[in-house]
């Protein structure tokens, strides 16, 4: 499997046994190369969504302290290439941590996006190009 940028869905997934992604986020998150790229807002609402798990969340950050997960996109550097996205897609309607990855996939070309959410089915990097999605759809 190639490089590849995560979002929310499978970081939570993957600490969630319960979760029905669970197993399949493992192996991919196993088949894909290290490290895995994401972004603080993906970060921000993994932590919030595995607060009700003890433990989970300071695993989150042994992954970003021991580079399995790398921090690679500064918002303040993209602020602009966001805001045209958020304003594109608020009928789907797209989080920040989606934008992100929409602006991380348009940077890092040759990595696909790892995620649970549909909607990134339908986002296009660079205005019209199909995003590379690491989805259970397409198992």
């Amino acid at each position: 499997m190639p490089a590849a940028i995560v979002d929310t869905g499978p970081l939570v997934a993957f600490f969630d046994r319960a979760e029905r992604h669970h197993r399949w986020v493992a192996d991919c998150i196993e088949e894909l190369d290290a490290p895995l790229l994401t972004c603080e807002a993906v970060v921000a609402e993994a932590m919030y969504l595995l607060s009700r798990y003890p433990g989970a969340s300071d695993m989150l950050l042994e992954l970003l302290e021991r580079g399995a997960l790398h921090l690679a996109f500064r918002l303040d550097e993209h602020v602009g290439a966001v805001r045209k996205l958020l304003r594109k897609y608020r009928d789907t309607p797209m989080s920040l941590a989606d934008a992100c990855i929409v602006r991380m996939a348009e940077l890092h070309d040759r990595h696909a996006v790892l995620t649970l959410d549909s909607d990134f089915l339908v986002y296009r990097k660079h205005g019209r190009v199909a995003l590379e999605v690491i989805h259970p759809s397409r198992r």
